[in-house]
């Protein structure tokens, strides 16, 4: 029987199988996580949280406010309510009117059109008399007056019309320039409608006193009643000023943390529901477009932080371990910070905790990682709490933060950093208490200094957990390893003092040579340390631990002493993984003799069975060294049992074995897979040859007996017996 065909779903997931065991595929499902995270937490406010209610049902449970909150609605009504008042109280203020100019001209175009009506009948009357004889029908007063009230919207007694038409024209002249001349200075004042009838009593004794003749006196005053009027207008600026200054005397309306909405049992009113709806707490819908906007603000702060990291650690982004802890940290951060925004006290946004991400990312990572975290979680709280005072404190912090962490050797000092930061965060709430003159800030500028300890503090007890997670080893991790009282340390003093010894002094070469280069140097010394662990489970095979014993080598064959000796890297890799070794310093187990050739042995073999002796049986199974810091240890080691064999060690023939050794590894394709360059090489030979010198430097021979005598011959100057 044939094989049958796979089926459809099986050729999928092997497709999927096979891009998932792809690096970049597993970065980019990462990156995909870390923003399903943070968009999800940010959306948080913005999802349907609250409460449907129908008015006429019944409340099936007690809806209390979740929080001290801020009755928007409220506060804007009694805001109007108080403009409304202020626009009354400034309508009954004659201080808030001012001379309307228009009613001025008006005025003045009135008294114009008036006199030009009875000029003209003036001439009309004049033009009568002269054709008395012929025309039938004279000329009449009335006509005149009818003339001013259709045209002029005046009414003017007859008598006074043919007063005005039949004066002589000096007096008619004085009236008409007096009439305008006192009327218009009056109507330049303020006239309210309440001072009109004062203002009127006002113009009879003007009159009286202008050069109008006595006989016309009561025809001004009648033409001064139908001109002079109220000519003030509200002024709409000062009141529009006003205004505003009621709204903003009006202080908000909050709505206490715990107070009862509507009871359970309780019958909905419409004010249940606009109350809820005034605090935000009535579910309507989904806001698609501030979610949509969230999206391409979250989208966009992410690209710019994946970028930079890529531009300046592509090792983070290379690393799914070291990518998965920082977008671990992004989104612990995140959620606290929005936990801190959901609680009632405005205040507790300066407890924000920036300044833990720089913390822990400093030191299980790298500074510039650190940057680019505190920058990104900084714009992320101020998005949360949209607080420049944060925002700058948030910065600040954090960039101290990973200042006061770049060189932390020990847990304890995380403490001074803690307060380090404290200081900063409670300057900076000083400082904007004192710019925005916000008292709040100054009283509980304290948060400052609590949020540093409590960042210190979280780093101190959350750092071992992000270590074994995920398999990032800090410095303080390392230093603790270089513990003499570690068991695996402590073991290998007792049982192998020749290695311990042997280890110590390649891990003060592997820290010179890695500092020089510019390596990591801490780990360089923490892996020698360790790398020939595994020799503690047969110690006696080892040249360095015989000690003038037997070499129990001589009794057996070469191939065999060869197993032995290649054994201890399987052995210090099983005696790493019982006592826990991070993976980086377990690297320098099974990575310090790459695949290198156990030469002695190997020679031997081939004097004893020739030519068919195969190399590849006398190497270490490797792998090679992979990083500077394994491909350095795996040169200090060879270099020191070479120059620890020189009979007589001249600063010559040291630096002259050390460049051959290295010469010797590098043709032999031993750190063709480090990033070690020619340059790096020869700063590294400069590294060891300048520390095995003052190791393995001349030293005076001193007598084996020095008699009392001589002693006091020395202190009495030299002098003999006395």
């Amino acid at each position: 029987m044939g094989k049958s065909k796979p089926k459809p779903w099986t050729k999928v997931w092997r497709s999927v199988k096979d891009k998932l065991e792809q690096t970049t595929v597993r970065q980019w499902i990462l990156a995909v996580l870390i923003f399903i995270g943070l968009f999800g937490i940010l959306s948080i406010n913005i999802s349907p949280v609250g409460y449907k209610l129908e008015v006429g049902t019944v409340a099936r449970q007690d809806i209390r406010v979740p929080r001290d909150m801020e009755n928007r609605a409220q506060t804007e009504r009694e805001r109007q309510a108080a403009a409304a008042r202020a626009e009354a109280e400034a309508k009954a203020d004659p201080n808030y009117y001012i001379v309307n100019h228009a009613t001025v001209v008006a005025a003045e175009e009135k008294l114009t059109a008036i006199f030009a009506i009875i000029s003209d009948g003036r001439l009309q009357q004049e033009q009568a008399e002269e054709d008395a004889e012929i025309n039938q029908s004279p000329f009449r007063p009335v006509d005149v007056q009818k003339q001013l009230a259709q045209k002029v919207e005046i009414a003017l007694p007859v008598q006074i019309v043919d007063q005005l038409l039949t004066t002589d024209e000096v007096a008619y002249t004085t009236f008409v320039h007096e009439c305008q001349r006192v009327f218009m200075e009056q109507m330049q004042q303020r006239i309210s409608e309440a001072d009109l009838a004062g203002v009127m009593d006002r113009m009879r004794v003007l009159i009286a006193q202008s050069e109008i003749s006595a006989q016309l006196q009561d025809a001004a005053f009648a033409v001064a009643s139908q001109v002079i009027e109220p000519n003030l207008v509200l002024d709409q600026q000062a009141v529009e000023q006003r205004r505003l200054e009621a709204m903003e005397q009006v202080e908000p309306v909050f709505v206490k943390a715990g107070e009862i909405i509507i009871s359970d049992g309780t019958v909905v009113e419409p004010e249940h529901v606009q109350l809820l709806k005034d605090l935000g707490l009535y579910r309507e819908g989904i806001d698609y477009w501030a979610l949509l906007g969230l999206f391409g603000i979250v989208t966009l702060l992410l690209v710019i932080y994946g970028v930079a990291l890529y531009k300046s650690r592509p090792g983070v982004i290379h690393s799914e371990s070291r990518l998965a802890f920082v977008g671990s940290v992004l989104i612990l951060v995140t959620l606290i910070t929005k936990i801190l925004s959901l609680v009632p006290w405005l205040l507790v946004m300066y407890l924000t905790p920036i300044a833990l991400a720089g913390m822990l990312v400093t030191m299980l990572l790298d500074y510039r990682t650190g940057y680019l975290t505190v920058t990104f979680l900084t714009v992320i709280s101020g998005i949360i709490f949209q607080s420049l005072p944060l925002v700058v404190q948030g910065l600040i912090g954090g960039l101290i933060a990973i200042l006061s962490v770049s060189k932390v050797s020990q847990r304890g000092e995380l403490m001074r950093a803690g307060f380090i930061v404290g200081g900063s965060n409670f300057l900076v709430m000083i400082t904007f208490g004192l710019l925005l003159g916000d008292s709040s800030l100054l009283i509980h500028s304290y948060l400052g200094i609590l949020n540093g300890v409590i960042c210190s503090v979280s780093t101190i007890g959350s750092l071992p957990y992000f270590e074994s997670i995920f398999s990032i080893t800090s410095a303080i991790r390392l230093l603790e390893l270089t513990n003499p009282n570690h068991p695996l340390l402590r073991r290998l003093l007792m049982e192998t003092p020749g290695t311990y010894h042997h280890s110590i002094i390649v891990g003060n070469l592997a820290e010179a040579a890695a500092d020089a280069v510019g390596a990591d140097g801490l780990l360089a010394r923490v892996g020698a340390t360790y790398h020939d662990i595994g020799k503690v489970k047969r110690p006696m095979f080892f040249v360095e631990n015989q000690l003038g014993n037997d070499n129990p080598h001589d009794k057996i064959a070469p191939s065999l002493s060869t197993l032995i000796v290649i054994a201890h890297v399987k052995d210090g890799l099983e005696l790493a993984r019982e006592h826990k070794l991070p993976a980086v310093v377990t690297a320098f187990i099974i990575e310090h003799h790459g695949t290198d050739l156990v030469k002695y042995f190997y020679h031997r073999a081939q004097e004893h069975n020739g030519d068919t002796v195969e190399e590849k049986d006398f190497r270490y199974p490797g792998p090679k060294p992979q990083t500077k810091e394994t491909a350095i240890v795996s040169l200090a080691d060879a270099v020191e049992a070479a120059v620890r064999s020189l009979s007589k060690p001249t600063p010559g023939k040291i630096e002259g074995l050390v460049r051959k050794i290295i010469r010797e590894r590098l043709d032999d394709g031993q750190l063709d897979e480090s990033d070690l360059t020619f340059q790096d090489l020869n700063k590294i030979a400069d590294a060891f040859s300048k520390v095995l010198i003052g190791i393995f430097h001349g030293r005076i021979e001193y007598p084996e007996k020095i008699t009392r005598e001589d002693i006091v011959g020395r202190k009495n100057g030299g002098k003999g017996k006395a």
